[in-house]
C-alpha cells in the first residue's frame, strides 16, 4: 500500500509543510547555499587532524558535555571582535545555529505560545518554531525590505509573542538592522509580556555595521545567535553558538540532549578558533566581492537590495523562476527564495562571481531582445 506523509498520523500542524532545503545541483558555479566558497587552508587542515586524532583516543568515553573549553574559546572571539567582555557563562554551542534556535524555542516556546518574525526572513525560523509546537506569526516589513518598526511594534503589542526574531543581516534580503531598532522591539516585546528576543546574526561577520552583541547587557530577554558555517567556512561542521546573559545558557540546557556536541566537532571548532585571523582574511575577500557585485548588477540595470551579508538580492523579474532557469542554462545556480521578483546570489570567488556576471548580463540582453 503506498501512503505519504499526511496519510500517517503527524501533527496538524505540520501538514501539507516541505522540509527545509536548497536545489543541489551538478553545475560548474554554486551560488545557491551562501556557503563560503574558499577551502580551509592547509595549515588549520593539519591542525584539525591533530586535534581530532587526540580526541580519537578518549572516543570510548563521552565528550564534554558541557563544551568548557569551546565556550571559553568562543566567549574570547567575541570579545575580540565585538568590543564587548563575554564570558563563558554567556555563552552556549550546538550543532549549528538552527539547533541553537531549537533549543532556544524549546524552552522558551511550545505549545500554546509563539513567536513572530518579519517576512521574508529566514525560513529555518518558522520551521523551527512549527516543529516544535510553537505557534508562528509572520510580521511586516516595508517594500525595500527593512523593518517598519511601528508597524512591527503594532504587531508585537497585538499578539504578545512569547519569542521575537530580528535576523541582522536578514536572509534572503541581507539587510542589516540598527542598533535603535533593535532596542524599539525589545522594549516592545518587553512591554506587551516578557518575551525572549532573538537576534540571529549568522552573516555579521560580513556587515558592514558593528555586531548588536553589546545590546545584551542589562538586556536578560535578549539572545546573540552565531554560527561558524559562514564567516568561518565551516558549513560542514555544524558548530552554531549563542550570547546571553547566564540564566538564558542555564535555560537552555534543561532541554538539551545529553552530549550532543560531539568529542570531534569540538575538537573540530576549536582548531577553527586558532585560525580565526586567517578564516577573516577570507571574509574581507568575500566583502569586496560581495561589493564588487552589487555595483556590477546596479550597472547593468538591476534593482539591488543593500546587502550587509555574503549575499545579495536582486531582479526585479516578471518571472524569477524563468529568470533562475535562464542563468542555470549558464551552469551557474542561484537561488529562487520565493521572494515575488527576486533571486539571491551567494558572493563566491573572484572566478565564479565572472561566470554569475556574464549568465546575468546575457539574460538582461534577452530581456530587451
Amino acid at each position: 500500500m503506498s501512503i505519504g506523509i499526511d496519510d500517517l498520523p503527524i501533527r496538524d500542524e505540520l501538514r501539507g509543510k516541505s522540509p527545509y532545503g536548497a536545489p543541489q545541483l551538478d553545475v560548474p558555479v554554486q551560488l545557491n547555499t551562501n556557503e563560503n566558497p574558499y577551502e580551509l587552508p592547509a595549515e588549520l587542515v593539519a591542525r584539525i587532524a591533530e586535534r581530532v586524532a587526540d580526541a580519537a583516543r578518549t572516543l570510548n568515553r563521552y565528550p564534554d558535555r558541557d563544551a568548557v573549553e569551546l565556550r571559553t574559546e568562543l566567549a574570547a572571539y567575541l570579545t575580540r571582535t565585538a568590543g564587548h567582555p563575554v564570558a563563558r557563562e554567556n555563552v552556549w554551542a550546538a550543532n549549528g545555529s538552527n539547533e541553537v534556535i531549537q533549543q532556544l524555542l524549546q524552552t522558551f516556546g511550545g505549545p500554546g505560545r509563539t513567536a513572530i518574525g518579519f517576512e521574508p526572513s529566514y525560513s529555518m525560523h518558522a520551521l523551527i518554531s512549527r516543529g516544535t509546537g510553537t505557534g508562528w506569526i509572520s510580521g511586516p516589513r516595508r517594500a525595500d525590505f527593512t523593518i517598519d518598526v511601528e508597524a512591527a511594534e503594532r504587531a508585537i503589542a497585538e499578539h504578545a509573542p512569547d519569542v521575537v526574531f530580528i535576523t541582522s543581516p536578514n536572509n534572503p534580503t541581507g539587510t542589516a538592522v540598527d542598533a535603535e531598532t533593535v532596542l524599539a522591539l525589545y522594549e516592545a516585546a518587553q512591554a506587551a509580556k516578557p518575551s525572549l528576543v532573538i537576534v540571529d546574526e549568522a552573516y555579521v561577520e560580513f556587515s558592514h555595521r558593528d555586531s548588536l552583541l553589546p545590546l545584551i547587557e542589562g538586556r536578560p530577554h535578549m539572545v546573540i545567535s552565531r554560527t561558524m558555517s559562514k564567516a568561518f567556512g565551516a558549513a560542514g561542521l555544524r558548530l552554531g553558538y549563542l550570547a546571553a546573559h547566564p540564566a538564558v545558557v542555564d535555560a537552555v540546557q534543561l532541554v538539551r540532549l545529553p552530549y550532543h556536541l560531539s568529542a570531534v566537532t569540538q575538537a573540530t571548532a576549536l582548531a577553527a578558533l586558532e585560525h580565526t585571523d586567517t578564516l577573516l582574511g577570507y571574509v574581507e575577500q568575500l566583502k569586496a566581492e560581495r561589493d564588487r557585485l552589487v555595483t556590477e548588477l546596479r550597472a547593468l540595470g538591476y534593482e539591488v537590495t543593500e546587502s550587509d551579508a555574503n549575499f545579495i538580492q536582486f531582479g526585479k523579474f516578471e518571472d524569477s523562476h524563468t529568470a533562475w532557469q535562464k542563468i542555470l542554462d549558464h551552469g551557474v545556480l542561484v537561488r529562487d527564495n520565493g521572494v515575488p521578483g527576486r533571486l539571491r546570489v551567494t558572493a563566491g570567488t573572484p572566478a565564479e562571481n565572472d561566470a554569475f556576471l556574464e549568465a546575468v548580463r546575457a539574460l538582461k540582453k534577452e530581456q530587451h531582445a
